[in-house]
């Protein structure tokens, strides 16, 4: 099979497990993290049992799912930037070990790694090349079976202050559960098909202390430092009344944080009413959140109780609200402004007590400077806004999510105990999740009526568009060829591929690209693109 090259990353498929065991059998991926001729230099790109990756520094590192690597090789010639950047890499949460390779001798230097969190110091006197490599993860591979924990770092050392579970994702897909204390002996694997919210000590469900939550929410899932940010604001919202205004792409969760914060409020012994204002004309949207009149339109037999009544003393959410018409944006200003309704039809006025969440997935102000949004009901609505990042810009949150969907929808479809393989969690952290959150449910839910119970989901079962990212590498890849011919040749590809998208626009495509217009030029001249 030939090898495969993704992203300026040289990899090649985690091969059968070789006569007689593999001394690195837990250690099967390995991303290399420095200056190329020193990965060169080692002779291992090749190697029969090991699925490598290379990046030239930890910029590149940290832009990578580090969570699909069974071990970190840092190449820090230079002492304190080598110190500088292991900080850096093991401030990320989930890190797999990590393993610094010195260019000189320094026992301070090398204690201070190990301090800091480095699990293993390569000194340049304990040889090099590729057996000194083998050497090197056979020496982790063994000091991982005798410890059940995988990061020394502070994240995890919280953790096992706590006793809590720290979980992490072993080479073929398989959640391995230990619980963070002192062990001489590791503790046999955990196979678990999902990772319960909030677990660790990085994402707390996001309740007001001492409100007396119920429970942490079973689909407020994330411990990237981008959904961390917003569960702050969240738990901040459920300590206020104040209406909040929660933005950001469609199926990036709005609602169940919006029923979060609902339920860590003062207010969540009362309804919880949620309406989509798109779904409504106008005239039936004025009349399911005000109410209606007996006789105020044809067919309108009796009165009708409208949901901003309903949601009394409670929390109303209104979704996609950026939806709505100017002449229901200026009744829907009167109601926050006077705290009363009118239901349609109707002649006198009813006072409402309602905590208001709204959500949209439009620039508001946007609209508003094109005069498509009333000005003062943005400003009546962004009391406390909260921007809700899209999946592919915390990627940290897929795998956990995934395994979560797995979990919530295995025995609903007749498949519980199902979990991903290695290979089919690449593909879940290679897709860019337009549909975000819920396509990635969907995604799962699809997998699992294809999957048998207590299988493991490869990519086979996964949608041809996941594995579009994964066509043109392979196409790219000639027997024979050398890494920098099949990275001009996939280079290639995109740029087309960029160019057929954009129209033929070349700013566009360059800006798509995220290069330059003269960039985009000189690749393709290069490349010989007409």
């Amino acid at each position: 099979m030939p090898r495969r090259v993704r992203h300026g990353v040289c990899s090649g498929p985690a091969p059968p497990r070789p006569p007689g065991g593999d001394p690195m059998s837990r250690i099967r991926s390995v991303l290399w993290i420095g200056a190329e001729p020193a990965f060169e230099a080692l002779e291992v790109a090749d190697s029969p049992h090991l699925d490598l990756a290379w990046v030239r520094d930890v910029d590149e590192a940290l832009a990578l799912p580090l969570e699909g690597f069974d071990a970190l090789v840092l190449d820090a010639p230079d002492g304190e930037r080598g110190l500088e950047a292991s900080r850096r890499l093991l401030a990320r949460r989930a890190l797999p070990p990590l393993v610094a390779r010195l260019g000189a001798r320094d026992g301070e230097l090398a204690d201070a790694l190990l301090a800091a969190g480095v699990r293993d110091v390569w000194l340049p006197d304990e040889g090099d090349g590729a057996d000194a490599f083998a050497r090197r993860l056979d020496r982790l591979d063994r000091a991982l079976r005798r410890v059940p924990v995988e990061h020394a770092g502070a994240a995890d050392a919280s953790a096992r202050e706590r006793k809590e579970p720290v979980e992490r994702v072993e080479p073929g897909g398989r959640a391995r559960a230990a619980h963070a204390r002192s062990s001489e002996a590791a503790a046999p694997p955990v196979e678990c098909a999902a990772r319960p919210p909030y677990a660790g000590s990085a994402a707390r469900p996001p309740h007001a202390p001492g409100r007396g939550a119920r429970g942490a929410a079973p689909d407020v899932i994330g411990r990237s430092a981008a959904m961390r940010g917003v569960f702050a604001l969240v738990e901040r919202a459920q300590r206020t009344s104040a209406t909040v205004l929660l933005t950001g792409e469609t199926g990036t969760g709005k609602e169940v944080l919006a029923h979060e914060i609902h339920r860590g409020s003062e207010r969540r012994e009362r309804p919880f009413v949620a309406v989509n204002c798109a779904a409504f004309p106008d005239t039936l949207l004025e009349s399911e959140l005000f109410g209606h009149a007996r006789g105020a339109f044809t067919g309108a037999d009796r009165e009708k109780q409208g949901l901003f009544e309903v949601a009394d003393r409670g929390t109303l959410f209104l979704d996609e609200v950026g939806e709505t018409s100017a002449p229901f944006q200026a009744k829907l200003l009167r109601v926050l402004q006077e705290r009363e309704i009118r239901p349609v039809g109707g002649t006198r006025a009813r006072k409402v007590d309602v905590r208001l969440v709204a959500a949209t997935n439009r620039d508001l102000r946007a609209e508003v400077a094109k005069g498509a949004f009333r000005e003062d009901l943005y400003y009546r609505l962004a009391v406390f806004p909260i921007a809700v990042p899209p999946l592919r810009a915390r990627s940290e949150d897929i795998v956990p999510l995934a395994e979560h969907f797995l979990a919530r929808h295995g025995t609903r479809e007749g498949t519980p105990g199902c979990r991903f393989t290695r290979e089919a969690t690449r593909l879940l952290l290679s897709y860019r999740w337009p549909g975000n959150v819920r396509e990635l449910e969907n995604e799962v839910q699809r997998a699992l009526a294809l999957a048998e119970p207590d299988a493991w989901i490869g990519p086979e079962l996964l949608s041809s568009r996941l594995h579009g990212v994964l066509e043109p590498i392979e196409a790219a890849t000639i027997e024979g060829e050398t890494l920098r011919e099949s990275l001009a040749r996939l280079e290639a590809w995109l740029v087309r591929r960029a160019l057929e998208r954009a129209g033929g626009r070349r700013a566009e495509t360059a800006r798509r690209l995220g290069i330059t217009r003269e960039g985009l030029y000189k690749k393709m001249k290069r490349f010989g693109i007409e």
